[in-house]
């Protein structure tokens, strides 16, 4: 194959100068450039690079961190009480805020994401209207409910050394809090720690992220965003207090988190991290079924449908308990609390032999080995997976819940659709514990860059599902022919645009969809999948607990993936491109098939992309040839010699529709003679 390759390239040279050798005497006449219309213009295809800056101390040009490379960290105390009757949960936080920075800082940024359910949030009112007649609806998605929405904040409280309080001045505005301090916080290490008391009604629905789910057996609270977090400062633009309007996500500092929720006794609360407590909140015989989870590779029900109704499942003599729980270098922290949970477990293999757990937590109407009763089964394989494939689940316990969020996910935690089974099941709790690598070990900004988490969770996922259970849930490859028209059409924003520069309809595509099958594309048919894997883990280790950006993922991949892929990144990211190459021409040699054929294509689009032809002949025989991207460098039409023997009875252009080509009608040269 490579000879080939080789001797097309050798023969559009020299055809290109206006040389023919002795021995390619008599070319087929059709050896100039092709007259159809084209909008390839290869200067901008392959134009100089498109790297908003130089690499300098803090990210370095292979993408890589640079020497000097920093971040700041918050560190949380948190405590939270659930009334269930109310819906309120009070809660108390002690941040000790670590300014790694070279700059001082008389200010502090932190995000209030419960307002975004108050009515006038600037989140609500970019609603677009819906319904007939036409209805303006809340970031609670159209059920209806109008209650007492977003943070009460009672008071900021400066802590010094003794931990003696001082009130501090802050002010709120929508879905952000600046805090104004009486002293700099020093650069370079230097700390400041606040005391936050504040409040909130859990809202029913709340954007798909946080809410409550009514069962036979009770509420299901699934609690997210629940209490005042930093904004990020980084070296890139100094405060990110970009406002929480729902379609964005969140860009958070890492830390260690110290929970403690104190809920009523005949609740279960699950949370992000490790419970320290157990013997406080659990039965003996539950502590026992506990210790048989830790060891088991299947699943072992800690408590039963039949025991959710027994009020012996749960401790006796008190009204409430609370749960104690710690999670480390996590980026975020959630939980989830209910009198209904069935709780089933099964331990985790893990690459390092680390220690950890895969749970569940739903309810009797969840319940069934064809729904939540095998979801313990998919966290486990999910995450055993991904683990051994790309970075090691990093936290001592990974919990899946049902409830109303449809799909959500937090470190160590994730929320799901309490209705989900079967193959959804399998795809919500593998796609939701994905997002462990994308962004919960990779912190990039979700609220500017969300392709770069849920697209890169996308396509992790197609390769966990291909794997599990010897491809249970596994279905045929994309067919980017039939998708091409979707990823490329008119008027679609370019995937590099921000989030809230999306129109709401086409976030599904730009965040998830198009890039996770541009990095398919990237994986099996541009680098390959050994220079690819190795490539992405580089990524990944690199930015373990740190915020890339874009050009460090894209420097990343073309330094360790030792190629230049402008080309790809300017079409597939940058831009809105199409794809069309046609199959124009094919010519013999002194017209005679056995002294070889001359087959032409045409770029007829602004998109660039390798090429593969399927070749096959009039007796039957079928030959593949492999062309580079760089065929397209200096060229919009490419001929090439190909050693056939006999005639030539059709060549088609991606006979495997594993690029994006928007005109399949002419993919295709046949021979009209009978």
């Amino acid at each position: 194959m490579k000879l080939k390759m080789m001797a097309g390239f050798s023969l559009a040279l020299l055809i290109a100068a206006g040389a023919v050798n002795a021995q390619q005497a008599n070319p087929p006449a059709a050896q100039q450039p092709s007259q159809t219309a084209t909008n390839y213009d290869y200067h901008e295809t392959f134009g100089p690079p498109f790297y908003s800056k130089n690499g300098n101390e803090f990210r370095a040009a292979d993408g890589a961190p640079g020497a000097k490379y920093w971040q700041n960290r918050a560190d949380y105390q948190l405590a939270a009480h659930l009334d269930d009757a109310t819906n309120q949960i009070t809660g108390s936080e002690i941040l000790t805020y670590t300014n790694n920075s070279p700059q001082k800082l008389g200010f502090l940024w932190m995000q209030l994401d419960q307002n975004l359910f108050k009515l006038d949030s600037r989140g609500t009112q970019i609603v677009p209207l819906v319904g007939n007649p036409p209805k303006q609806q809340s970031r609670n998605w159209g059920r209806g409910q109008d209650f007492d929405a977003g943070d009460k904040i009672k008071s900021v409280k400066l802590l010094n050394a003794k931990g003696a309080a001082t009130d501090l001045k802050f002010l709120i505005s929508d879905t952000r809090m600046q805090v104004f301090l009486p002293q700099d916080v020093a650069p370079n290490g230097g700390q400041v720690k606040l005391q936050i008391e504040y409040s909130f009604i859990e809202p029913n629905y709340g954007s798909d992220r946080t809410g409550i789910q009514e069962t036979k057996n009770g509420k299901i609270f699934t609690i997210a965003q629940w209490y005042p977090r930093m904004c990020v400062y980084d070296d890139v633009m100094g405060w990110n207090t970009q406002p929480y309007t729902g379609p964005g996500e969140f860009y958070l500092e890492y830390g260690d988190f110290d929970l403690r929720i104190t809920a009523p006794a005949n609740h279960i609360v699950v949370a992000s991290g490790q419970l320290l407590n157990p013997q406080e909140v659990y039965t003996p015989e539950q502590l026992k079924r506990w210790a048989e989870a830790e060891k088991s590779e299947k699943t072992v029900v800690i408590r039963s449908a039949d025991e959710v109704t027994q009020a012996s499942s749960r401790p006796a003599g008190k009204k409430e308990l609370t749960w104690h729980f710690k999670i480390s270098n996590a980026r975020d922290a959630s939980w989830a609390s209910s009198a209904s949970f069935i709780i089933d477990a099964a331990k985790m293999d893990l690459p390092s032999g680390k220690k950890s757990i895969a749970i569940s937590a739903y309810p009797v109407e969840s319940d069934g080995n064809d729904a939540w009763g095998r979801s313990t089964e998919y966290v486990k394989k999910s995450i055993e997976f991904n683990s051994k494939q790309w970075f090691e689940f990093p936290y001592p316990a990974a919990t899946a819940v049902a409830g109303v969020v449809g799909g959500m996910e937090y470190p160590g935690i994730v929320f799901c659709g309490y209705k989900a089974k079967g193959r959804s099941l399998w795809g919500v709790n593998d796609h939701e514990f994905g997002h462990t690598w994308f962004p919960m070990i990779v912190g990039s900004n979700e609220r500017l860059y969300g392709w770069m988490d849920e697209g890169f969770n996308t396509f992790i996922n197609t390769l966990s599902t291909y794997d599990f259970n010897n491809g249970e849930y596994r279905h045929g490859g994309e067919d980017m022919h039939d998708h091409a028209s979707r990823y490329t059409r008119t008027g679609l924003e370019p995937m590099l645009s921000q989030p809230a520069n999306l129109k709401e309809r086409n976030t599904g595509l730009l965040l998830y969809a198009k890039p996770g099958a541009g990095l398919t594309m990237l994986r099996e048919q541009i680098l390959g999948p050994e220079r690819f894997d190795f490539a992405f883990r580089t990524y990944i280790n690199r930015w373990a607990f740190k915020h890339p950006t874009p050009d460090d993922f894209f420097r990343t991949m073309e330094n360790a993936g030792g190629e230049s892929l402008q080309w790809f990144w300017r079409g597939w990211f940058l831009n809105n491109w199409k794809l069309d190459v046609a199959v124009s021409d094919v010519k013999y040699f002194d017209n005679d098939p056995t002294k070889g054929a001359m087959i032409t294509i045409d770029n007829l689009e602004k998109m660039a992309m390798p090429v593969i032809l399927e070749i096959k002949t009039v007796s039957g025989k079928t030959d593949r040839v492999k062309l580079p991207v760089e065929i397209w460098e200096r060229n919009s039409t490419w001929s090439f010699k190909y050693p056939s023997t006999e005639a030539i009875q059709s060549v088609t252009y991606d006979p495997d529709k594993v690029f994006p080509d928007i005109n399949p009608d002419n993919n295709t040269w046949t021979n009209d003679k009978k």
